[in-house]
């Protein structure tokens, strides 16, 4: 069976993990994440695709790209982009594979401004609010999409 190919983007800052304010996203690193991500990506059959960047544009190219590369499912935490970026909105909704939004921690207890999200009014579905976990709350979503 061939495994489903699931891209795993990150924006701005999301680098910083492990360093930027651990009280409220923790303190693992972006890498450990990922090393989690692709071990469980094996028992469930998903490769995963992990990126960062801190620049609006890659996480577009990257949306295209994993609609053109047959992507099973786009696991997005666009960071402050998902408050701000009408372009990724945009991109969620020109194409047709499944995107869910993730956040660490719970946008909707935190600073008003981050009450709204651009992403998640195209995403498929958006868990937040649980730290690393979060992402592997999405990864079994997407699996079974």
């Amino acid at each position: 069976m061939a495994s489903k190919l699931v891209y795993v983007l990150n924006g701005p800052n999301l680098n910083r993990l492990g360093k930027r304010e651990p009280e409220i996203y923790g303190s693992q690193t972006l890498d450990d994440i990922g090393a989690m991500l692709v071990e469980r990506g094996e028992a469930l059959g998903c490769e995963i695709e992990m990126r960062q960047s801190n620049h609006e544009g890659h996480l577009v190219d990257w949306l295209h790209e994993a609609q053109d590369e047959g992507a099973h499912a786009v696991l997005l935490n666009a960071g402050a982009y998902t408050h701000t970026s009408v372009a990724l909105l945009d991109a969620i909704r020109s194409v047709s594979v499944p995107v869910i939004e993730v956040h660490l921690s719970n946008p909707h207890t935190r600073e008003a401004f981050r009450h709204t999200s651009w992403v998640g009014q195209a995403a498929k579905g958006t868990i937040a609010g649980f730290g690393a976990q979060s992402y592997l709350l999405a990864l079994e979503a997407a699996a079974e999409l």
